[in-house]
């Protein structure tokens, strides 16, 4: 069940109808529990034992770590915190890692010389497991630093855990973001309908009509991108960038509008990325709840900016190399996050060499933009890609601009690219909503019910899932 599918929409309905008909707070929030679990088992309800493993195991950490102090528990505390590590990050290694890690050294072994039987699990991967896992990380890490009171309530830790509308691709909610929004009832009158029901149709619009329908020429040029020009390999690699854009934070517009109108309000998760002038305004912009938790709970942890130059850089490739990996069981994500971590670390060295470069002025903003996004794109052909061979012919395509291919693309796409970057910097110019609420009821009822006539008229026969539920 995924956001733009018929059923999800009746789903919701009856969801937030019983929502804001039930009177006790207690009872929404079991409604929810139960609605989340609904929610997630029409993946593969097999998987919820997972979840509740998670739930449980961390909420008997949190409550075992109580609160930090001093002396006798902190062997406790830290035996605890070694629990929640051990169990999720085991968890999560069993059924995503496992595999490739076994193939991988079979492989070596083999190059070596030596003669090793294949040993693979052959699991199906559940569905969002990478991103509760680290929601409920962040919780357990939260209390042993003593920056957060275990909760006593086992039902608000579950409802966090399982919270439907981010459940499967993010936001990455922290528990100090959410729990107190579960401490008190919600209030129908402080719910901003109108700003949620554009927001999930702007994700919607995103999802069914731009990256569903750009995917079709993405996966017939990494289907076979040797029968392809060099204009034809731009074309997909810029596709690709704005298919997964759309996609991802469609998905996220969605999700922040149907927690919006359940009374939650889930933090921002993109910020116009492509708009960046350089790598780290790109990743202040970019998953923006995996790129502060990787801050907070990996960089940090790997000892940060203490230390000397190299130290800090050290650190910085170290969290982009597993942020790679925590994207999926692939040589191909680790590229994906080593790219990013050399420009970050290039980026701190030629800030620190040259400062006195006049970076407000236009022109230097201008070409900030474009090598950003062009160095953000070249890493994209790797995240993409589903072997080396691709990654490398895309690649070298890109960066050249030759190809042995004849196939060309049809020139139309460059007017529609040019049409969405457009549509792009006039989201970032509109970003301010507070325009809405200045439009009268008898102008946004029609006009929204047009918009998704519009909508609807592009969406493709066949709805794809979104990209982010395979991580």
């Amino acid at each position: 069940m995924i956001f733009t599918e018929p059923r999800f929409l009746a789903f919701f309905a009856v969801v937030w109808l019983l929502n804001w008909a039930t009177p006790w707070h207690w009872a929404r929030k079991v409604l929810l529990l139960v609605a989340s679990y609904t929610f997630y088992a029409a993946w593969d309800w097999r998987f919820l034992s997972l979840m509740l493993a998670s739930t449980v195991v961390d909420y008997v950490a949190a409550r075992g770590m109580g609160t930090k102090v001093e002396g006798e528990r902190v062997g406790r505390r830290r035996a605890f915190m070694a629990l929640s590590l051990v169990s999720n990050l085991g968890m999560l290694g069993v059924f995503k890692y496992f595999d490739f890690f076994s193939e991988s050294t079979r492989y070596l072994l083999s190059e070596a010389g030596l003669t090793v039987s294949r040993l693979t699990l052959d699991v199906t991967l559940p569905v969002g497991i990478s991103f509760y896992t680290f929601q409920t990380l962040s919780y357990s890490i939260d209390v042993y630093r003593g920056r957060l009171e275990p909760k006593r309530s086992f039902l608000d830790v579950a409802v966090f855990v399982a919270f439907f509308p981010q459940l499967v691709a993010g936001p990455i909610v922290r528990a100090r973001d959410f729990f107190f929004q579960l401490e008190a009832p919600r209030h129908f009158g402080k719910v901003q309908v109108r700003r949620a029901l554009a927001l999930f149709l702007v994700g919607f619009i995103k999802k069914a009509c731009v990256a569903d329908n750009v995917a079709k020429m993405v996966d017939a040029y990494y289907a076979a991108p040797n029968l392809y020009d060099a204009k034809s390999a731009w074309l997909a690699t810029i596709g690709y960038s704005i298919q997964i854009y759309c996609d991802f934070s469609g998905y996220s517009d969605m999700a922040i509008a149907t927690a919006a109108l359940l009374g939650y309000n889930l933090c921002r998760n993109f910020a116009h990325p492509y708009l960046s002038t350089d790598i780290q305004d790109f990743w202040r912009r970019w998953h923006i709840s995996l790129s502060s938790w990787l801050r907070d709970y990996l960089y940090i942890s790997l000892g940060g900016n203490r230390g000397s130059t190299l130290f800090r850089y050290r650190n910085l490739m170290l969290t982009m190399l597993l942020g790679g990996l925590w994207h999926g069981a692939s040589w191909n994500f680790v590229v994906w996050g080593g790219l990013h971590g050399f420009a970050l670390i290039f980026h701190q060295v030629w800030a620190k060499r040259f400062q006195v470069l006049p970076r407000r002025s236009w022109p230097y903003r201008a070409l900030s933009l474009l090598l950003t996004y062009y160095w953000v794109c070249l890493a994209w052909i790797f995240f993409r890609a589903q072997d080396w061979s691709t990654a490398f012919v895309a690649a070298r395509s890109w960066v050249t601009f030759h190809s042995p291919g004849k196939t060309s693309f049809n020139a139309s796409w460059l007017v529609i690219f040019a049409g969405l970057g457009l549509a792009h910097v006039a989201a970032y110019l509109l970003r301010d909503r507070k325009w809405l609420d200045a439009v009268p009821d008898w102008v946004f009822a029609p006009a929204y019910g047009v918009a998704w006539a519009a909508a609807l008229a592009f969406i493709p026969s066949q709805t794809a899932p979104f990209i982010y539920f395979q991580f």
